[in-house]
C-alpha cells in the first residue's frame, strides 16, 4: 500500500509523535525551533498532498486498523477538511518560519522545549478536528489542542497571561464539555459516533426530545469554543497576552476549527433530519451575527492596543462567518467557507505586522507606535496593505469574502437589505480603527527619548520577519485575483452538503 493512501493519518500522527520527543530537547540554542519548523513543514506538505486527492476524486477516507466503519475509527476529508488543513498547517509554518526573534524576546530559552512542544500538540489536536470522522474522536483532539492552547497562551511575558490563560481555560472547558453531553445524547439515541452513520440512523429518532437537546448542547459548545458574540469575552485577551508567534497561529486558525465542526454537524446531521432546526439557526444566529459584526468593530474602534483591537476585529469577522451559515443557502455558505480561509490569510498577516512592531518597540499600545510607519516602513505598509484586505478593498482576498457574503445576502429579499447595511456599517467602521492606526504611525511624530532630546528611532523588522510577512500579505492579494483553490474547495464542500438546492 502507497504512503500516499495513509496521508489522512500521517498529517496527525507526525506531529503528534514529535511532540515528546522535542519536550526532552534541550532548550539552548534554535533546536527547538528548528525540529517544530521542519515538523510543521513536512505537515503542511501532507496537507498539500491531501488537497491535491480531494481535487481529483473527492472525499478521501482512512480506515484505522483496517475496521470497516461505523464499527471502526474512520477518517473523511472533504473539501472543507482540506481547505481546513491548508489553514492550519500553513497558518503553523508560517507563525514558526516568522516568530524565532519573537519568542526568544518574549518568552526566552529555558523552557522553549516544552512550548514547541505544546505547539506541536495544538497542531495535531487542530489537524485531528479536521480530518476525523467521528463525533467523539472530534472531542479528543478538541482536548488535545485545548490543553496545549492553555499552555501557550500561559507562557506570555505579562503576568496577565496567566488570567487570560484561566478565562481561557473556562470558557473552553465549558465549550467543551456542553459539546460532549450533546455527542452524549446523540449517541444514547443512535447507537454510533461516527457522522456519515449518525446522518442516517438520526431519521428514525430525530424528533425524540434528546435530540432536540443534544442539538442544543452542541450548538452553545461549539459557540463557546467559536468565540461567538456574547460568548467571546476570552478571546481578546487571550490573543493580547499570548506570545505574539501563538497568537499570530491561534488567530489564523483556532475559531475557524470550532466554525468547521459547526458546519459539519447542522449542514450533515442536524438540519437534514429535525425539521425545526433551520428555524432555530435563524432565530440564533442570524441576530447574534449581527451583533457581532456591530459591537466587535465598535470596541475595535475604542481599543488602544493593537492586539486586542485585532481580538475584537476577529469577533466582528466570526460574525461574518455565522451570518452566512445562517442564511442556510448555497451561496451563503459558499461565503463561509471561502472566508474562513481568507480571514486566516487576513488576521495571519495583521499579527505578523503588529508583532513585529512589539519586538522593535516593546509594546502593542498606538500611544508608543507614533511614528512608527517612518521609522518602520516595510513593516507599517504590510499591516496598512492587510488592513486594507480586512476592510474589502477589490483584489484583496477580503474583497472575495465580502463579495460573495453580500451576494448571498441579497438572496433574501427585503431582510437582505437590512443585513447589506449592516456589512456595510461593520466595513466602514473597519475602515476608522485601521485608519486609526495609519494616523498614528504615519501623522505623529515618534516618542522622545528618556532624555528628551531627539527622537526615538527604531530599527526596520529582522529581514527573516520581513520575508515571511511579505508572503502573506503578497497571499492575500493572490487569493484575491485567483479565488480557484478556495472556491474551488467551498463549491465542492457545498455540493456534498447542499447538492439538492443547487
Amino acid at each position: 500500500m502507497s504512503l500516499v493512501h495513509h496521508l489522512p493519518i500521517l498529517v496527525v500522527l507526525v506531529p503528534m509523535f514529535v511532540a515528546p520527543l522535542l519536550a526532552v530537547v534541550p532548550s539552548r540554542g534554535q533546536l527547538p525551533w528548528l525540529i517544530a519548523t521542519l515538523t510543521s513543514l513536512l505537515t503542511f506538505v501532507l496537507a498539500i498532498g491531501l488537497t491535491g486527492q480531494v481535487l481529483a476524486h473527492g472525499t478521501v477516507t482512512y480506515e484505522l486498523g483496517g475496521w470497516p466503519v461505523p464499527f471502526g475509527i474512520g477518517l473523511a476529508v472533504s473539501p472543507l477538511s482540506a481547505l481546513m488543513l491548508l489553514v492550519i498547517t500553513g497558518a503553523s509554518l508560517m507563525a514558526l518560519l516568522w516568530g524565532p526573534a519573537s519568542m526568544n524576546s518574549e518568552v526566552g530559552h529555558e523552557h522553549q522545549s516544552l512550548l514547541y512542544a505544546s505547539w506541536l500538540l495544538a497542531l495535531c489536536g487542530l489537524s485531528g478536528i479536521a480530518v476525523t470522522g467521528d463525533a467523539f474522536n472530534i472531542f479528543v483532539f478538541m482536548e488535545i489542542s485545548s490543553l496545549a492552547a492553555y499552555v501557550m497562551v500561559a507562557a506570555g511575558p505579562k503576568r496577565q497571561a496567566l488570567i487570560a490563560t484561566f478565562k481561557y481555560l473556562i470558557t473552553g472547558t465549558l465549550g467543551a464539555t456542553f459539546y460532549l453531553i450533546g455527542v452524549g445524547y446523540l449517541y444514547m439515541m443512535t447507537g454510533t459516533l461516527n457522522l456519515a452513520d449518525m446522518a442516517v440512523r438520526l431519521t428514525d429518532v430525530s424528533s425524540t426530545m434528546p435530540v432536540l437537546i443534544a442539538s442544543g448542547f452542541i450548538l452553545v459548545g461549539l459557540a463557546l469554543k467559536a468565540a461567538l458574540f456574547p460568548m467571546h469575552a476570552w478571546m481578546p485577551n487571550a490573543y493580547c497576552f499570548a506570545p505574539t508567534p501563538v497568537a499570530v497561529f491561534f488567530a489564523a486558525c483556532s475559531t475557524k476549527v470550532a466554525l468547521f465542526v459547526l458546519i459539519r454537524f447542522d449542514f450533515l446531521i442536524l438540519m437534514p433530519n429535525l425539521p425545526g432546526h433551520a428555524n432555530m439557526l435563524v432565530g440564533l444566529l442570524m441576530p447574534l451575527s449581527v451583533a457581532a459584526m456591530l459591537v466587535g468593530s465598535t470596541v475595535a474602534i475604542f481599543e488602544r492596543d493593537l492586539k486586542r483591537m485585532l481580538g475584537y476585529s476577529s469577533v466582528a469577522q466570526i460574525g461574518y462567518m455565522l451570518l452566512a451559515l445562517s442564511l442556510l443557502s448555497t451561496a451563503g455558505l459558499t461565503a463561509a467557507i471561502v472566508h474562513l480561509f481568507n480571514h486566516g490569510l487576513i488576521k495571519g498577516a495583521l499579527f505578523m505586522a503588529v508583532g513585529t512592531m512589539v519586538l522593535r518597540t516593546g509594546s502593542s499600545r498606538l500611544d508608543d507606535l507614533a511614528g512608527i510607519g517612518k521609522t518602520m516602513p516595510l513593516t507599517t505598509l504590510a499591516f496598512c496593505l492587510a488592513g486594507v484586505s480586512l476592510i474589502g478593498v477589490p483584489l484583496t482576498a477580503g474583497f472575495i469574502s465580502k463579495w460573495y457574503l453580500i451576494t448571498a445576502v441579497l438572496e433574501h429579499g427585503s431582510m437582505g437589505l437590512v443585513l447589506l447595511g449592516a456589512i456595510l456599517l461593520s466595513s466602514l467602521m473597519a475602515v476608522v480603527y485601521i485608519w486609526k492606526v495609519v494616523e498614528v504611525a504615519y501623522f505623529r511624530n515618534p516618542p522622545a527619548e528618556p532624555n528628551g532630546s531627539t527622537p526615538v528611532r527604531h530599527r526596520e523588522a529582522p529581514l527573516g520577519m520581513l520575508i515571511v510577512l511579505w508572503v502573506v500579505v503578497g497571499a492575500n492579494f493572490w487569493f484575491g485575483l485567483d479565488t480557484s483553490l478556495p472556491l474551488g474547495l467551498a463549491n465542492m464542500e457545498v455540493d456534498l452538503l447542499m447538492g439538492g438546492q443547487r
